[in-house]
């Protein structure tokens, strides 16, 4: 059997990708076989074909690390799905194309009253901003959140569950259209950094007392205002450098404030505590039910312009979340 797939066959920009046919995946002892309705684009696919990214998979590959679909085969050993189970999966690379195998541990059932669409859109970012706001940075009701690159799809979850968490949050972002969009997912107030002064805006809407807590998955030049906003026993969340640069910070500054910074990688606290991802997921299946987590698709492509997605994101230009979708 043969299904078409996004390949990346040199490093380089977007527009490299070609899409093929391939043959159909097996799956060995242990794996599932999916037939994928929809994949989402997330930040590592553009760092990933480029080879910047931590995990540089043998060329050639297909990108794509988050898809909703049906499972197709199981291999040896796999007694949690059977073919026909909806489900949810994230893998490192490989989701935009019709079909892709991975570690049965890597799937999840997708929520009774899911579309795949959304399903695509759910578990990477949702679950790196539940275990970066409740697992690394404690956060409390009462306590203020300071989204930096809120517009985005961890932007968006993140702001969504810290008022699941009764925090108050303020969303930063370089649009008045990417504010109003995460104004529409709850945020109490917002900046937008490209035309105003964020540490004077953060000291204005806090009365001078700072933020407890900065969801950082931008980097940049905006790291180090935000660092210095924080209040006394703040913490930083080191979540990504979507602007490029990975900012360096003196180290003076979380002895004076007795503040944290605190690394979030969430790929491998799913790998390597399984309990505690699977009950993140089970806590964030319950806030979805209850209508708080409602993830942010923003544009839909075929597969043929996985390429488009991936520029999409790159550019900036996406507010949370671009999804590929496979022919029915």
């Amino acid at each position: 059997m043969a299904m078409k797939a996004v390949v990346c066959k040199q490093y380089g920009p977007p527009e490299s990708l070609v899409l093929e046919e391939l043959a159909s995946p097996t799956p060995a002892a242990g794996e599932v076989v999916i037939s994928v309705k929809a994949a989402s684009v997330n930040f590592p696919d553009v760092l990933i074909i480029q080879n910047k990214y931590q995990f540089k998979p043998p060329l050639p590959f297909s990108p794509g690390s988050e898809l909703a679909g049906v499972v197709k085969e199981v291999g040896s050993g796999v007694t949690t799905f059977r073919p026909g189970d909806r489900v949810m999966a994230f893998t490192t690379f490989g989701a935009f194309a019709e079909e892709v195998k991975a570690e049965a541990n890597r799937l999840l059932p997708l929520p009774e009253k899911m579309d795949f669409v959304t399903g695509a859109a759910f578990v990477l970012t949702y679950g790196t901003s539940d275990h970066a706001l409740r697992d690394r940075a404690a956060l409390k009701a009462g306590e203020t959140l300071l989204v930096l690159g809120a517009a985005g799809g961890v932007g968006l979850a993140a702001i969504e569950i810290g008022k699941a968490l009764g925090a108050r949050v303020i969303a930063c972002a370089s649009s008045d259209e990417k504010l109003a969009v995460c104004r529409s997912h709850g945020a109490d107030e917002h900046i937008n950094y490209a035309t105003e002064d964020l540490r004077e805006r953060i000291k204005a809407l806090t009365d001078g007392r700072g933020i407890d807590v900065v969801y950082d998955a931008v980097g940049g030049s905006y790291t180090e205002p935000a660092f210095r906003s924080l209040a006394w026993r703040g913490r930083l969340l080191v979540v990504g450098f979507a602007a490029g640069d990975i900012p360096k910070l003196p180290l003076n500054l979380p002895l004076l404030k007795g503040a944290s910074v605190v690394g979030v990688f969430w790929g491998d606290f799913a790998r390597r505590e399984p309990k505690e991802f699977a009950a993140s997921m089970k806590q964030l299946a319950r806030w979805y039910g209850e209508g708080r987590l409602k993830p942010h698709v923003s544009q839909t492509l075929p597969l043929e312009k996985a390429a488009e997605a991936i520029r999409l994101l790159a550019s900036r230009q996406a507010k949370g979340k671009v999804v590929v979708t496979m022919a029915a």
